[in-house]
């Protein structure tokens, strides 16, 4: 029996790479975005594309309970506003924290419950560097510090019976790198040894490993994909 994974903003961008490597693997795809304008994939009869607002926190425990058991969630949705912390309207902030940390962490609440019960599960949730390092936009790199931290939580609450990481990379090559400004990106590449941004596909194999095949005894890790930007 194939198993179900859940993508959040599996549309584009990574979660559209994390989509199309579980496509190939013959998964069960259920897509949560927004919106699926100009998706490629929407004639697969084997994604099932829900369009859903996951600001929306407290609607979220009742889509769960809409879908079939979840095996696998991959929590990719996130948003950047690459604001100054002074230029932050609470709307803008209110709406950071709610898709980029209580969004995911009740997705996992809420997944986990059948994953428990069952036994086994598996969890990838897509941080940032900017949850490890001084970021210009600080409720960014706050949301993803909450995503970093609740990952490791989770795995100790979890106790093995289902394993949880985080993928944490540096800026990426999809549409959101068009908000970082110029001089940013600029005095990002001279930190990397390629001389380059990271390209949606790695990133994406890395979740998907970690979702399908990497070893059990990797458990409430956050993995650093950033070409050396910031050696740990």
């Amino acid at each position: 029996m194939n198993k179900t994974v859940l993508i959040t903003g599996g549309n584009k961008g990574i979660g559209l790479e994390v989509t199309r490597e579980l496509l190939d693997l013959d998964y069960n795809i259920i897509i949560i975005a927004r919106d699926f304008n100009d998706f490629e994939f929407k004639e697969n009869k084997k994604i099932k594309q829900i369009g859903f607002d996951l600001s929306q926190v407290d609607e979220i425990s009742s889509l769960i309970a809409s879908l079939e058991p979840i095996d696998i969630l991959i929590n990719n949705a996130g948003m950047m506003y690459a604001l100054a912390y002074d230029q932050y309207s609470n709307d803008k902030k209110e709406s950071m924290i709610k898709l980029n940390l209580e969004a995911p962490i009740k997705l996992i609440e809420e997944v986990s419950k059948n994953m428990i019960k069952k036994g086994n599960g598996r969890i990838v949730n897509n941080a940032s560097i900017a949850g490890q390092i001084g970021h210009p936009d600080i409720w960014y790199g706050i949301t993803k510090a909450g995503i970093i931290n609740a990952t490791k939580s989770f795995s100790k609450i979890f106790d093995g019976k289902i394993i949880i990481n985080a993928v944490a990379p540096s800026p990426v090559e999809t549409d959101m790198l068009n908000i970082i400004p110029r001089p940013r990106q600029e005095a990002f590449l001279k930190t990397v040894i390629a001389k380059r941004f990271a390209y949606p596909q790695e990133i994406a194999k890395t979740i998907v490993w970690l979702a399908t095949q990497s070893p059990e005894y990797i458990n409430g890790t956050c993995i650093d994909i950033n070409n050396g930007s910031f050696p740990r």
